[in-house]
């Protein structure tokens, strides 16, 4: 039986993925490592929680033996715009941090899953259909560290036979935690304002272009990324994984289908935007449809359908 840990598991996708690997594996199987924000309600009651700051080794061997991990999802990161005001913490917990759960991994020999980004592709590199090989020379802070961190991811691989895999993720979307410092947060916030303000205004400018995923096929996508044959696996660190690609005027009219009256309007943020610029409008994941059958099960009407009874529900509108 599967032993897992998930570090970051109080943060926007952590949470939920915590939840979906106790359903598939158990709950005393999956351990929530926490750091400063500490878990609240089914998160904390439904199975074991530990204390993890990925910069500390100890503390992740700690919990790797304590439990008799054998799988570790490494979340913990610090995003795209925070990094961006923030370069040194981001690099330590972004670089140090995964080094430490690699070397953790490398002792104990455990499996490891960990999150890359757009955000390792650069100006340099093709905007639509983005490659899964391709130029990979990103501006940011964020970048630098996920391109890094596939790289890493790699050596372990082929140096010590770890079992590293790990995703490209897009922009995610999700109707129950709030995302925490990303270049397409705004997404999210466009659902919050529709249904509280019928008004939102928008970061990024019109035509901006992202790829993006609703969090029940990030969830899906990691767990079946990890249960994937490794004899198919021609990529490991990472995949290239989208669901649809849209900019605020097309979230916008989706929106609308549902709330006619409202009202999108634009206050550009010039540093996320920017860094929005230096990604790509769409990926082209076929390596990972061909090497693990990837599908994902919600396109752009789906997920805003889905969102806004959600959140409807949540806020009580």
């Amino acid at each position: 039986m599967k032993r897992i840990l998930v570090t970051g598991a109080v943060g926007q996708i952590g949470s939920e993925l915590t939840m979906e690997l106790r359903h598939r594996y158990g709950n005393d199987s999956v351990v929530a490592g926490v750091n400063r924000t500490q878990p609240t309600g089914e998160l904390k009651e439904s199975g074991p929680f530990e204390t993890v700051d990925c910069t500390d080794i100890k503390q992740v061997e700690h919990a790797v033996k304590k439990y008799s991990i054998d799988c570790m999802y490494h979340l913990a990161a610090i995003l795209s715009v925070v990094a961006e005001a923030k370069p040194m913490p981001a690099w330590n917990v972004n670089m140090n941090g995964l080094r430490n759960v690699l070397e953790v991994a490398r002792e104990y020999t455990c499996a490891v899953f960990t999150p890359s980004s757009i955000g390792v592709f650069g100006p340099g590199t093709p905007l639509d259909n983005t490659p899964q090989d391709t130029v990979q020379r990103p501006n940011t802070m964020y970048g630098v560290t996920k391109m890094s961190g596939e790289l890493l991811c790699d050596y372990y691989h082929k140096r010590f036979g770890i079992d590293t895999r790990g995703l490209r993720y897009p922009g995610i979307i999700s109707c129950v935690t709030l995302p925490g410092g990303g270049t397409t947060d705004y997404a999210v916030e466009m659902f919050y304002k529709a249904i509280e303000k019928k008004a939102y205004t928008c970061t990024l400018k019109a035509g901006t272009f992202l790829d993006m995923m609703y969090m029940p096929d990030a969830i899906k996508s990691a767990i079946e990324v990890m249960e994937a044959d490794p004899a198919r696996l021609k990529h490991r660190n990472a995949f290239n994984v989208t669901a649809m690609s849209f900019d605020p005027e097309f979230l916008a009219a989706e929106i609308k289908k549902h709330i006619p009256d409202f009202m999108l309007n634009y206050e550009v943020d010039a540093v996320k935007q920017a860094i929005a610029d230096s990604w790509p409008n769409n990926m082209d994941d076929s390596c990972a449809r061909e090497e693990w059958d990837w599908s994902p099960d919600y396109n752009l009407s789906a997920m805003v359908k889905d969102m806004l009874e959600k959140l409807g529900e949540k806020l009580g509108k």
